[in-house]
């Protein structure tokens, strides 16, 4: 049933209404019924409205609407989709980076962990290397102090036999060293 249908069928059961419910002692169809006046100028307005189609401009607007509506919605879905889509890519964006630093992290740990040990073999050279020079230099000072050992011994020794030499040797035996010692010298330069 149209809207043009229902509003003529209104208007019908208005006309159609009983004189019980006149205004008053008049008749129901007389110009006197203020109920008769109201129903007339109600089909009248009707009327007008049908004659100007604003029924159908109505309907056509609420239509528009409607279409306005439901393309808002099409569009909200659409937007609602692509939101999602871009947040579904963010989140595998984040699960990829997330795992690109776990790996980072793993790969840093086991650096470190090469690191340290490299530091360690690095640091037992060195102290072998330190411990090496050091036996070296108390080897070195050991040969030192023996050898000045030796010198001093041997300078003692050679003081003593001097004293003990010059003390039994007569001046004689003196020039005849000696000369032997300046022939011996000759002799080593020539």
């Amino acid at each position: 049933m149209s809207d043009m249908q229902r509003i003529t069928l209104s208007a019908a059961a208005t006309m159609l209404a009983s004189p019980a419910f006149a205004a008053g002692d008049k008749p129901f169809f007389s110009l006197g019924n203020t109920d008769f006046v109201v129903t007339l100028g109600f089909l009248v307005f009707i009327g007008i409205l049908i004659y100007y189609k604003v029924p159908t401009l109505l309907v056509g607007m609420l239509d528009k609407r409607a279409d306005g509506i439901r393309s808002e919605l099409d569009e909200a879905k659409a937007l609602r989709e692509e939101a999602q889509a871009l947040l579904a890519s963010y989140e595998r964006q984040q699960r990829d980076v997330q795992e690109q630093a776990d790996r980072i992290i793993a790969h840093a740990k086991e650096e470190a962990t090469l690191a340290g040990e490299q530091a360690r073999k690095d640091l037992e050279k060195s102290i072998a290397r330190r411990m090496a020079a050091a036996e070296d230099q108390i080897e070195s000072a050991r040969t030192n102090a023996v050898k000045e050992v030796r010198d001093r011994a041997i300078a003692v020794a050679v003081h003593a036999a001097r004293d003990v030499v010059a003390k039994q040797m007569t001046a004689k035996d003196a020039t005849k060293s000696i000369d032997d010692a300046i022939s011996e010298v000759g002799k080593k330069l020539h």
